[in-house]
């Protein structure tokens, strides 16, 4: 009897080790998350989908690692009657646990638009034709002439003459049958809320409205990508304000090729003396308006400045993360910009001599 207990007792020992066991190995196989590369493709699950069904194709796409322990925790102590039919995008990294409760939701998948900072008005226009073309399909040019109505932000800016600079870059994600005429506002919106009561304040104190301190903020967004000397090259162009210096910013050659609708990737002679106030090569001061969307990061700049003596900027192409020299003498400028243009040339051999191989 002794030995019958013994065996009894080691026997109950062993299933209490192993349900422990099993237990550990659920809760770190449904709770751990993992990464995958679906992230951006929509999963489409049909009604009437047995539960295992929907588990193995979530596994054949490496969004679950461990379908057994997902089956077992929905036999045990989910409810696969939850799961619903529907089309889903995962996040990634994502846990099984997170995978269930997607399901249940039975969230519709959205669609995935993503507007860069600096992009300009036509940019966004050429990417929802592309990617949200509506029923019938909206053109580029359809679309900028949406862009003409400012009567969302007419209490921000008057004097704007087009959404350009408040359409906010950001990643949004948006119904599958969403069309441009219900996505500008939310872009609009978007700025709203980022633009904060007490800009409006600071623009006051520097003697500047919202729709010039916008503007100059499209000019540092597209002038650099670099957060921490967005304020020096802020600086650069109150220095030049300050100065009656022309501002010679690039991409506003740029911006009056779009506009002109002649762009084509380079900057030409022609672009550069082009007729237009917003050709800050040949006219002074900043332009009539935005050259780009905004971030809250080129705002602030615009907003605060450094205090500098720098008038001249290049390229740092030491760095080659688009920062920059700063410059207060024409001279030490020249020597700069001579290493750049040095540089420019070797870039441009390379560019001939892989086009050329091709």
């Amino acid at each position: 009897m002794e030995r019958l207990l013994k065996i009894i007792f080691v026997l109950a020992s062993m299933g209490l080790l192993a349900a422990i066991a099993v237990s550990y190995w659920l809760y770190s196989s449904l709770g751990v998350k993992t990464e995958h590369t679906m992230a951006d493709e929509v999963i489409s699950v049909e009604r009437g989908t047995a539960p295992n069904a929907i588990i193995d194709r979530l596994a054949a796409a490496g969004i679950v690692r461990s379908p057994l322990a997902l089956k077992l925790y929905l036999r045990t102590a989910g409810d696969a009657s939850k799961l619903q039919a529907g089309e889903y995008r995962f996040a990634s990294p994502i846990s099984p646990l997170e995978v269930l409760k997607t399901l249940e939701k039975g969230t519709t998948a959205t669609k995935r638009l993503t507007i860069p900072e600096g992009f300009t008005r036509f940019d966004i226009a050429k990417r929802l034709a592309e990617q949200f073309p509506g029923e019938p399909a909206m053109s580029e040019g359809e679309i900028l002439s949406l862009m003409n109505d400012t009567a969302l932000i007419r209490d921000l800016d008057p004097d704007a003459r087009n959404l350009e600079g408040y359409l906010y870059p950001a990643t949004y994600e948006l119904p599958p049958d969403a069309t441009a005429k219900t996505i500008l506002p939310m872009l609009v919106e978007q700025f709203r809320k980022t633009w904060k009561p007490e800009w409006t304040e600071r623009a006051k104190a520097l003697g500047r409205t919202p729709h010039e301190i916008v503007t100059i903020a499209s000019l540092i967004e597209t002038e650099s990508p670099v957060e921490a000397e967005r304020p020096i090259v802020a600086s650069v162009i109150y220095n030049r304000i300050k100065r009656n210096i022309p501002l010679g910013i690039d991409q506003t050659v740029v911006y009056v090729a779009k506009m002109q609708n002649r762009w084509d990737g380079t900057i030409h002679k022609s672009d550069i003396e082009a007729d237009s106030p917003y050709n800050t090569r040949k006219y002074g001061g900043i332009p009539p308006g935005p050259i780009s969307s905004v971030s809250a990061s080129a705002i602030e700049a615009a907003l605060n400045p450094a205090e500098t003596s720098y008038i001249f900027y290049v390229l740092d192409v030491g760095k080659n993360d688009g920062s920059h020299h700063f410059y207060a003498s024409a001279a030490d400028f020249e020597k700069g910009k001579a290493i750049y243009q040095r540089w420019l040339e070797e870039q441009r051999r390379l560019k001939r001599e892989n086009t050329n191989q091709q």
